[in-house]
């Protein structure tokens, strides 16, 4: 007894094609990337529209390309490689005192290293969370970190 594993009884040659493309449409080389949108109380959200309108076009020197799906809580650089979300939860690293830190261009911010990917920084005192995730690249950068504090800081008032 033979038996065939093509769709609806197709010829190989048709299956082939139809699975083809069918990968095709789900896989595309400029697909923006994905995140979870945060779900911050009303007060931090407004801080957070704000800020969605001060965002640049081009962030170390890489052009806009917000992930999926749109929303004001969240902005792209590069198809994923600089990733804003604003409104975040208050990480449990801050309690760490050994967490670390950076200052840019007057916005502070804490370092986050991760296991297999680019570091990631969550802003300090500031009513609204601000969180930058980099990829690889910017291991050892925070160039991203500068182009992104004017905004943070004329959107997003101090918390202290």
């Amino acid at each position: 007894m033979t038996s065939s594993h093509r769709p609806f009884g197709l010829p190989a040659a048709v299956s082939a094609a139809v699975l083809l493309l069918a990968a095709a449409g789900c896989s595309s080389s400029d697909a923006a990337a994905s995140v979870e949108v945060p779900s911050p109380p009303a007060v931090e959200a407004a801080f957070c529209q704000a800020l969605a309108k001060e965002l640049p076009d081009t962030v170390a020197g890489l052009e806009r390309s917000d992930p999926e799906p749109g929303s004001e809580l969240t902005a792209g650089w590069g198809d994923g490689a600089i990733v804003l979300r604003c409104g975040v939860p208050r990480p449990e690293k801050m309690s760490d005192p050994k967490a670390q830190g950076v200052e840019a261009n007057g916005v502070n911010w804490m370092l986050e290293r991760r296991e297999g990917h680019g570091p990631r920084f969550t802003s300090t005192y500031r009513k609204a969370y601000v969180e930058v995730s980099l990829d690889e690249r910017f291991a050892h950068d925070v160039a991203p970190l500068v182009d992104l504090a004017a905004p943070v800081r004329k959107t997003v008032p101090p918390s202290l």
